[in-house]
Order: structure tokens, then C-alpha cells, then sequence
């Protein structure tokens, strides 16, 4: 993967908004979705996010003179999940942004035709971009670990310094963003002299986490060597892990998470490709003073380029904020090239021992804290669990979410002589538990 044309940050768009500063959607971004129009009985299909508006692939794949690739690479997307585009390797994926570049770079011949084929970002509704057939969730970020596990006393897990640790989470309850979260209930343990108590989460959670969406998989049996993990990553997008403190305490020993985290998952509507993210990619190293990977997990290439610097924020509006149209105060201000391991990590250890990956597998991150107070990832970060109440604005507080909360997650990549691009908005809405049947 190498820096072209697409990346160069003096190309405009004929579509004004697109050229807009401080744009989530340039000319150099693309990403891509599912989306129709909001209300109607419309058939989803695959769009790609330009300024403020979505090129409908649907309606453009049909148009005259695109090159083969391109041609192939639209018709897959403009289906009603991107899987279609996945399976078909980053040769097509690449093909497809840079007939997208074309037909929308300024003084394209074909304007018009594509003009005819946007819609308004305003007037669309979307749907998980992916038909997603697995998803693991894992726990990377140092910072993340050492501010929980202080808390309880105790130490980082030895196997922290060896290996990205995860779990495999539950499909059926993620969601894009707009998600209505409903607070969980199970059981957990206010009193640890006394029986455990079943009702509502009393201490429900945030997780700030970035999103990768698998697109060429692996055979079963073949372990993906670290050196060509990136390749099999279609994109990246957004991702809220929803976390029931309570219930997590009680119910994680000796198994780790169950109801504490698979009633509800959030992602961004926007898949931002790998080939956007080039420009962005930086170095990852580790404390020297701590272990160093075992081979397999190691490389020149992984330390030259590993990581990304994607700025993330959290900001939380409560119900009566939302209702009387109040900006949101921002929480957390971080970034993504803190983790502890690289994305391209996560995929050799999650391959290794024969597991098989495939197109729309996804894979959480994990929880993206900073080494600093002000980039926790998540409340029981933020607050000390609780005990020590962050202000959301306006003078209300949290020590964790309340009923009518929405958790607002954004994103963005900008570096000097490159254009900035973001991943547009992941948020989520609490609402009550359901009443008992």
C-alpha cells in the first residue's frame, strides 16, 4: 500500500461542501456505508460519504466508461451490505476509490451524471454497513488496564505484556449509530457480605474503541503472518463497547464479560478504508523497560507503520441538554496510536492457532485510553468508579450514565501537507429498562 494521487491534499471536489474546512468527508476520504432514504420502504444499498452528501452506487453503477475493476468493485457495493465488495481484495477496493476520485474531482467531464446520483446526507437513514458473521472485542490499551485494575488494587495481568487479549462478543445486538440502548439488567453484587441482587445496571458504561472490519479472509488452519495483516483489514470506523460495571465485576471470574457487554454494540455508519488511512499511519514502540513481543508478533514493518494516529473525543449530552439543543461538553480527547498493540497484532494472534477469519468479521480495539486523566476511554476511567463525578455542562454531573444519556463519539485523522478526514459521528441513546413481561 502506497500514497498515490488520492491522498493529495491540494485536489478538490466540484461538490463545495466537500471542500468545506473542517469536512469530515473529503475529496481524500471516501468512506464507505449502507444507507436509504430516512422513512421510506426504499431497498438499502451502498453509498460512499462526500461532503454533505452520499453518492448512491446503487444509481451510478450503471454509468457509462467506468474501468473494469471499477465497474466490478461498484456493483458488489451497491448491494445491500458491503460484503459483496470484501471478498473481492484490495486490488478492486483500490480500483473503486480512485474511479470515485475521478468521476468526483473537479473539471470531471461525468458532473452531471454523478450529481443526478447524491443524496443529502440530512435525508438518509442507515444500517450496519457489513453483514458481520463474527465479532471479537479486545482489551489492548495499557493505560486502560493500569487506571481500572489500580482501582481494585491490584496489578496488570502478566499476560497483558505477551499477548492481545479478547473475547469473542455477541452479533445479534450491534447496531449503527442512532442505537437506542436500553439499560441492561442481570445480576450483580452491591454488598460483597451479602447475596447477589438481579434489577437494572446500576453502573452502565462507555467504551471509546475503534472498529475493524475484516475483508479477505484467511483458510482455516493458515495463520495470518503479521507482515501482511494490514491487507486483510477493509477499514476502520467507530465503535462504542456498552459496559455493565456491575454485572461485569460479579459475573467476568473465571470467564470474562457476558451480559455485562452483549446487550448492546454501536458503530459508526462510515467505513473508513484502509487506503484513507495510509497518510495517517505512525510508528509503534514499547517501554523498553517492558517485555518485548515474541517473534511472531514483531516486525520492522510493524514498528515503521503499525499505528494510527486517529484523534478520538467523548462527549456526553443528557436529556434535558438534548432538549434544549446544547452542545455537547467535550470528556475525552485521545488517540488511537496509544494502544499497547496494533490492529495488525490483534489479527497474527487471533490467526494463529488456525482460527479463520471472514469478509465483515469485526473486531473491537478494545477500550482507547491516553496516558494522561483527560484521555480516559471510559467512566470508570474518568470518575474513579464512580466516586469521583465528571461535569457533562450546564451543571450536571456523572458518575456514570443516566437514563436519556447520549454518548457522542468522533473521530479524525489530520497530519501537515495531508487533508484532514473523519469517521462523522458514533452516538447512542439510554434509555430505561424494559418493563418485566
Amino acid at each position: 500500500m502506497e500514497l498515490n494521487h488520492t491522498h493529495d491534499a491540494s485536489r478538490r471536489s466540484w461538490l463545495d461542501s466537500a471542500n468545506a474546512p473542517g469536512c469530515d468527508f473529503p475529496l481524500q476520504n471516501l468512506p464507505l456505508g449502507v444507507f436509504r432514504r430516512a422513512g421510506s420502504a426504499e431497498a438499502w444499498r451502498g453509498g460512499v460519504a462526500i461532503g454533505d452528501q452520499i453518492v448512491d452506487l446503487g444509481a451510478l453503477q450503471a454509468l457509462p466508461g467506468l474501468r473494469d475493476g471499477a465497474a466490478e468493485a461498484m456493483w458488489a457495493a451497491a448491494g445491500p451490505t458491503l460484503n459483496g465488495l470484501l471478498e473481492l481484495g484490495p486490488e478492486l477496493w483500490r480500483a473503486l476509490r480512485h474511479e470515485l476520485f475521478s468521476l468526483l474531482l473537479a473539471g470531471s467531464l461525468r458532473e452531471r451524471q454523478v450529481r443526478e446520483a447524491l443524496i443529502p446526507q440530512a435525508d438518509a437513514e442507515h444500517a450496519v454497513p457489513v453483514r458481520i458473521g463474527d465479532y471479537t472485542d479486545f482489551y489492548t490499551s495499557l493505560d486502560h488496564a493500569v487506571n481500572c485494575c489500580r482501582q481494585f488494587g491490584i496489578e496488570v495481568y502478566p499476560n497483558f505484556d505477551w499477548l492481545p487479549i479478547a473475547y469473542h462478543g455477541r452479533v445479534s445486538s450491534i447496531d449503527v449509530s442512532g442505537q437506542q440502548v436500553y439499560r441492561p439488567m442481570g445480576q450483580y453484587r452491591p454488598d460483597p457480605r451479602s447475596a447477589p441482587v438481579h434489577g437494572p445496571c446500576q453502573r452502565l458504561d462507555y467504551e471509546l474503541e475503534v472498529g475493524a472490519v475484516i475483508g479477505v479472509g484467511n483458510a482455516r488452519g493458515t495463520p495470518i503472518p503479521l507482515a501482511s495483516a494490514q491487507q486483510h483489514i477493509f477499514g476502520l470506523c467507530l465503535l462504542n463497547d456498552w459496559s455493565a460495571r456491575d454485572i461485569q465485576t460479579w459475573e467476568m471470574q473465571p470467564l470474562g464479560p457476558f451480559l455485562a457487554k452483549n446487550f448492546a454494540t454501536t458503530l459508526s455508519p462510515w467505513i473508513v478504508t484502509l487506503d484513507a488511512l495510509l497518510p495517517y499511519r505512525t510508528g509503534w514502540s514499547r517501554n523498553p523497560g517492558r517485555p518485548q513481543p515474541l517473534d511472531y508478533l514483531r516486525s520492522a514493518q510493524n514498528a515503521a507503520a503499525g499505528a494510527f494516529d486517529i484523534q478520538l473525543e467523548v462527549s456526553i449530552l443528557s436529556a434535558r441538554q438534548l432538549a434544549q439543543g446544547r452542545q455537547p461538553n467535550r470528556l475525552t480527547r485521545t488517540s488511537f496510536r496509544h494502544q499497547y498493540w496494533t490492529l495488525s497484532q490483534m489479527i497474527a494472534h487471533h490467526t494463529v492457532g488456525g482460527c479463520n477469519l471472514e469478509p465483515g468479521d469485526l473486531l473491537g480495539s478494545g477500550t482507547i485510553s491516553g496516558p494522561t486523566p483527560g484521555e480516559a476511554g471510559a467512566l470508570i476511567e474518568l470518575t474513579s468508579s464512580g466516586t469521583n463525578p465528571v461535569d457533562i455542562g450546564d451543571g450536571e454531573t456523572r458518575g456514570f450514565l443516566e437514563d436519556g444519556d447520549t454518548v457522542v463519539f468522533r473521530g479524525w485523522c489530520e497530519r501537515e501537507t495531508y487533508a484532514r478526514i473523519g469517521f462523522g459521528l458514533n452516538y447512542a441513546t439510554v434509555l430505561p429498562s424494559p418493563a418485566p413481561a
